[in-house]
């Protein structure tokens, strides 16, 4: 995993703060964490423009670090649900950015809420 590459790409999106991180396991939280927020405020349709914009970057950040974070040779069959986890997450975000009403960011927000509870009991 790259989390070097991870911090800086919060750097990027924003999300001042996370840049010290050197924790894997805490970096990997965080942005579980972020994902799960940003999905649920995109749920709100009288969130204003700027904020929608910042939550759908959040969430495309998050998603991309989570995917490339995953170690398919150690992690097996594990890694590879979790990339489609997060692939289908990442298809819910894209068709909330397209105003598709068949987006099921509801269902993103339920399932990452349980991956969070798993990862930190994994601590």
């Amino acid at each position: 995993m790259n989390y070097a590459f991870a911090r800086n790409q919060y750097a990027k999106s924003k999300h001042a703060g996370l840049s010290g991180i050197s924790d894997p396991h805490e970096m990997i939280t965080l942005t579980l964490k972020e994902l799960s927020k940003s999905i649920n405020l995109l749920q709100n349709p009288t969130l204003d423009i700027d904020k929608r914009k910042l939550c759908f970057s959040k969430s495309f950040t998050a998603i991309y670090i989570l995917q490339t974070s995953l170690d398919f040779e150690k992690g097996g069959e594990i890694a590879e649900s979790l990339f489609k986890v997060y692939e289908y997450c990442r298809s819910q975000v894209q068709k909330a950015f397209k105003k598709d009403q068949s987006a099921r960011l509801d269902t993103c927000v339920t399932v990452l809420n349980d991956i969070i509870d798993a990862w930190e009991k994994i601590k």
